[in-house]
């Protein structure tokens, strides 16, 4: 029976871990969590996609609670910039698409769309985007979304979810680890601040127990590693191989900025922005009263000065003096994620760099996956592998969604842009790309297994990047578009009123 756990490792990983198990196991379960003051955090997910709300749901967190503690924002998008071309830019927003006559509006559109712009034509959200709008109105009602009330929203998870919710969340990532914490302790787990000295194995290659320098051995029945990149328990102790994604997806280093703005100077943009570069893209994230940047590159085609150097001068004269980050990201996923009594958790499982936004959602899902396989009666084969199943899948179902994203962008003005046109992809998605040419992805042609993107996400990315055409289904030729112009309309008329009468992003949270 499996009644004690040790997390290994703080951060956001460890704290969201500790915090989960808490509330899913209470005082059935016993939870440790060892971390060093000595080793730094990575940071990873200051912005997420609209998922994480069931996390904070089953912690029975309202946004009230978690938010200012965290300088949290409203995430309705990513604004792709420069990926098509020099100037030009698309928002992947967090909105399925509508359907009329059975085809989805994006279909309609390439057929005969109103303007050139297929964000604004088929979504609201684009809309509220340039306006910076907030997703509530000043006394807190969500916009357009009746089903927020019609749902139960406690207690959900990301396997829950029935209607795609308009906004995820931008934060600060180590002032939600601190709020956790607090809430981890408050609910009775032990926090030891102490060096991890060694990972002790038993005869039969599992963890006895961990050497730490002021508290000796510890011991427990299951050890959850949540030690970021170096992965000392799960890759390091056991030997568990690590699978490489970097033949597929070009990037492994990142240069990084804290840069203080006063929120009314940005006004608070709801959105993520990636701005593709010359060796990558840059990240921009609006926090209260900071920004978060930085730039995502290949060191085969820049080092880490001139990475520096083109953040330095994307970011303008607001960081001066600041001291930069530079990280090297380890790309790919452990084979399995769960070996003998450890499981892997967050960097130390897998990562398929900060495009799109994964960082935290792999950590929701391989804790949401722990608890759901939780081996309280005993160690089964099939339930560790059925873990690792579904971690696998949702990895390289987002490193397909991700290679699309160089494969499809249209930009090819540098050696770095061109080449990401010729790197190898993953079989699977070379036959879906083929599909695709002739008939717009939908469920059925995706990726098969859940790895947290839908079809109007796949949609969305190919109109916006241009680099794949992408043709009405003939169908539609023989179909009557008086419906689907109409839809249109109403679209256009909604966006108009939401504009008239949201505030901005600014303006909620000064009142609220």
């Amino acid at each position: 029976m499996v009644k004690s756990v040790t997390i290994v490792g703080g951060g956001t990983a460890g704290w969201m871990a500790a915090s989960y198990l808490k509330a899913a196991f209470g005082d059935r379960l016993s939870v440790t969590l060892v971390e060093s003051r000595r080793v730094p955090t990575i940071g990873v997910g200051e912005a997420t996609f609209s998922t994480v709300r069931h996390f904070f749901d089953y912690l029975g967190l309202t946004e009230a609670e978690w938010m200012p503690s965290c300088s949290a924002t409203y995430k309705l998008a990513i604004r792709f910039e420069n990926w098509r071309a020099p100037g030009h830019h698309f928002y992947h927003p967090f909105e399925r698409l509508r359907s009329v006559d059975g085809f989805p509006l994006t279909d309609w559109w390439l057929r005969n769309g109103p303007t050139g712009h297929f964000d604004k034509d088929s979504f609201l959200i684009a809309s509220l985007c340039d306006a910076n709008k907030s997703p509530r109105s000043l006394d807190g009602l969500l916009f357009e979304a009746p089903q927020e009330h019609k749902e139960t929203r406690k207690r959900t998870t990301l396997s829950d979810q029935i209607t795609q919710f308009p906004y995820a969340y931008h934060f600060d990532a180590a002032l939600l680890a601190s709020f956790l914490a607090k809430y981890a302790m408050a609910r009775g787990v032990r926090r030891i601040q102490d060096d991890v000295l060694d990972v002790l194995l038993d005869e039969h290659g599992w963890i006895a127990s961990i050497a730490t320098r002021e508290h000796g051995r510890l011991s427990s029945d299951l050890y959850v590693d949540c030690t970021g990149f170096r992965s000392i328990l799960l890759n390091e102790a056991l030997a568990e191989p690590f699978k490489s994604y970097q033949d597929t997806l070009p990037n492994d280093r990142a240069v990084t900025l804290r840069v203080p703005v006063p929120p009314s100077v940005e006004g608070l943009r709801p959105y993520t922005t990636a701005t593709a570069m010359e060796s990558g893209w840059i990240w921009t994230i609006p926090l209260r009263g900071r920004i978060g940047t930085g730039y995502v590159y290949a060191s085969d085609y820049c080092d880490p000065e001139d990475a520096e150097q083109a953040l330095r001068s994307f970011v303008g004269p607001a960081c001066d003096g600041l001291e930069a980050s530079h990280i090297g990201m380890r790309i790919g996923r452990s084979r399995n994620s769960w070996v003998k009594n450890c499981v892997a958790i967050g960097l130390s499982s897998g990562f398929v760099e900060p495009l799109e936004s994964t960082g935290i959602f792999f950590i929701q899902h391989g804790i949401e996956q722990l608890v759901k396989h939780f081996p309280a009666d005993g160690w089964r084969p099939e339930t560790i592998a059925s873990y690792n199943r579904a971690v696998a899948h949702c990895m390289d179902g987002v490193r397909e969604f991700l290679v699309l994203h160089y494969r499809g962008a249209a930009r090819a003005d540098n050696a770095y842009w061109r080449d990401t046109k010729t790197r190898r992809i993953p079989d699977s998605l070379a036959e879906r790309v083929e599909q695709w040419k002739v008939k717009p992805p939908d469920s059925q042609s995706v990726y098969p297994y859940y790895h947290g993107f839908e079809a109007y996400s796949y949609v969305a990315m190919l109109l916006g990047l241009g680099g794949i055409p992408l043709r009405a289904p003939a169908a539609l030729e023989l179909m009557d578009c008086a419906a689907a112009h109409r839809e249109f309309t109403l679209v256009a008329e909604t966006a108009d009123r939401l504009l008239r009468n949201l505030p901005t992003q600014y303006e909620y949270f000064q009142r609220n």
